[in-house]
């Protein structure tokens, strides 16, 4: 049988993880239900290795810290692969999801991550060092991950 100071930290030991994970956005959402509002909240994560992969997911839970597990877990089956040029992208690449549009554009060495917002997320955990980069057409975060993701899907292998 297993001593109860073993157990504990055991479950108090922080994860490992080889995945960097940045939390975007955190909503509180509700909806009218027969005994009033039902409350709950929606997070959207970025996952990604600063080394060519990186994905997202998007979780819905009654409290915050499901929410963003529930993230978590969509975001590691949703891992994608980017093949990088030293430490910018191989060429031009522009994606449209929805109203969301994102130009991507590398950079030269030294120029850094000209991008904002939830693009400049992505690309930094995608472990892009140079790159220029536009969003047009939408402030919704979610979108614009799921466009930026789109746009680094169609660089060539």
């Amino acid at each position: 049988m297993m001593d109860r100071r073993n157990q504990r930290q055991r479950f108090n030991s922080p994860r490992v993880s080889e995945y960097e994970e940045k939390v975007i956005e955190i909503k509180r959402v509700s909806k009218k239900i027969k005994g009033g509002n039902a409350v709950g909240f929606t997070a959207l994560v970025v996952l990604g290795n600063r080394n060519g992969k990186v994905g997202h997911g998007y979780g819905k839970a009654k409290n915050v810290a499901e929410a963003i597990q529930k993230a978590l877990t969509g975001a590691k089956k949703k891992m994608i692969n980017i093949k990088l040029t030293g430490k910018t992208i191989a060429h031009d690449v522009d994606a449209k999801l929805g109203s969301a549009k994102v130009a991507l554009r590398p950079a030269s060495e030294g120029s850094g991550i000209i991008a904002g917002g939830s693009v400049r997320v992505v690309v930094e955990l995608a472990g892009i060092k140079d790159i220029s980069a536009k969003m047009l057409g939408s402030n919704n975060k979610l979108s614009n991950v799921r466009c930026t993701i789109k746009a680094l899907e169609k660089l060539k292998k």
